[in-house]
């Protein structure tokens, strides 16, 4: 029967099933980070906005004020970049985070090329990360806690940067070894893909993708990492 005009129509939103699960996911080799410091933007914008084969100035290097900012920190970040610093933030406790969306993006990624989904939109749109144990959005990044026994340390590689004639430089970037992250899986329920698969997937990406800097999909050997269930 057709409704009148002045009548509502009765709408039922259907409440979203969530299941959530926490895992941990354990480093099997070490994580190589890094974040991208306000100077180091500030100089790709100069680069950016140069008048045609204008050269911009070189600025002198500091190798350890590049390690401290790209650390995603999570705890403040000290305002001088040394190694005093440094060393007084780390016995204040200092904590440093990695993004979520790069760990669901391996998840994603290597989930389709092992063939296990035809594309990786469906499954990014079924599942979020969430961060446990004090992670916090303090780069604009979600970020989850990285856990290790010793503070990263600085590494110095040596890098191929530009188009074809790629010249070789120098990162100076902070390393942790014997790490882990502790991460909440959240998952619609109705949705294509159980928790299972996303656990399954999670621990494929540790195997050939890896995270950060330098990982397996990327030619290196950084940022292996397997799973292990809570409870």
């Amino acid at each position: 029967m057709a409704t009148k005009k002045n009548e509502k129509e009765a709408i039922m939103i259907n409440p979203i099933k969530i299941s959530r699960a926490t895992i941990t996911i354990v480093g099997d080799s070490p994580l190589l980070v890094h974040a991208w410091s306000e100077k180091a933007k500030k100089q790709m914008l100069a680069e950016q906005q140069k008048e045609n084969g204008k050269k911009l100035p070189r600025v002198k290097r500091d190798p350890f004020a590049d390690f401290m900012n790209a650390l995603y920190w999570i705890t403040p970040k000290p305002k001088e970049d040394t190694p005093a610093a440094f060393e007084k933030a780390v016995d204040e406790g200092a904590k440093f985070g990695f993004p979520l969306i790069a760990i669901k993006q391996a998840v994603t990624a290597a989930c389709y090329r092992a063939g296990m989904i035809p594309n990786q939109v469906g499954m990014k749109t079924s599942f979020y990360l969430s961060a446990v144990d004090g992670g916090n959005a303090g780069s604009g990044l979600e970020l989850a806690v990285i856990e290790t026994e010793k503070p990263p340390y600085c590494r110095e590689d040596m890098v191929k940067v530009g188009g074809i004639n790629k010249t070789a430089d120098l990162r100076y970037r902070p390393c942790f070894e014997n790490w882990k992250i502790r991460l909440q899986i959240n998952l619609v329920e109705n949705g294509n893909f159980s928790m299972e698969s996303v656990v399954n997937g999670l621990n494929l990406a540790g195997f050939m993708n890896g995270i950060g800097e330098w990982r397996v999909e990327r030619d290196g050997d950084f940022g292996r990492f397997h799973v292990e269930m809570e409870g």
